[in-house]
């Protein structure tokens, strides 16, 4: 059996790492760029590099921007009151196509996951209650996956939340007559169960989220 030249053998592994990449995939995109033209390898090595290096984490909502806080957060036409739980940034970008929201974001980073070693504080289910805790939010969407692990952050969430009421004395707390009042939601049907947020049209993800339910 021919050995493969040591620069394409390592290029064919690196993208045999990235998820859903098995070897002939990575040996097809190898060789595809061998023979793409110095100027656009250059182009495509240099996306790489600058995905790191000019990206940052929003501190507010934790989704993946150029600023901190990111261009949702910072925008003033945008609802404040009311939050869509995500697992991922990429999540984000399929509610952003739909286009029928306009509040903003937490990006959980996950979901629980016993079988991973994924508990609720591996995730930023802490930063959620901070922001609930301010009494400014009216509603809180739940939209992680509708799969076994995503369905039982949502219940985790919707029980730390139901914590969080009952912990203030609205009647001596005024500033809080939204945090008694806040509604918790789950995406409507419309997603199939155990798909991912990020593969589903623009169509669908409306349906979902004009239907959403009390939770």
């Amino acid at each position: 059996m021919a050995r493969l030249p040591k620069p394409i053998q390592n290029l064919i592994e690196a993208f045999q790492r990235l998820p859903g990449i098995g070897p002939r995939s990575a040996a097809r995109l190898t060789f595809y760029l061998l023979h793409v033209p110095q100027e656009e390898i250059e182009r495509f090595a240099q996306s790489l590099l600058s995905l790191k290096k000019e990206t940052v984490t929003c501190s507010i909502c934790f989704n993946i921007s150029e600023t901190d806080p990111c261009v949702i957060c910072s925008d003033f036409r945008r609802n404040k009151e009311m939050i869509c739980v995500v697992e991922n940034p990429i999540d984000i970008l399929a509610f952003e196509n739909a286009g029928n929201f306009h509040g903003v974001y937490h990006v959980l980073g996950g979901a629980i996951d016993p079988l991973n070693n994924i508990g609720p504080d591996e995730i930023r289910i802490h930063e959620l209650s901070q922001r609930i805790k301010k009494g400014d939010i009216v509603e809180v969407i739940l939209a992680t996956n509708p799969s076994m692990e995503g369905e039982a952050t949502a219940m985790y969430i919707k029980t730390q939340i139901l914590k969080i009421k009952t912990s203030f004395d609205f009647a001596q707390d005024k500033q809080n007559s939204k945090l008694n009042n806040l509604k918790i939601t789950r995406l409507a049907h419309g997603l199939p169960v155990g798909a991912d947020i990020e593969f589903s049209d623009a169509i669908t993800l409306s349906r979902a989220i004009e239907g959403r339910r009390e939770f």
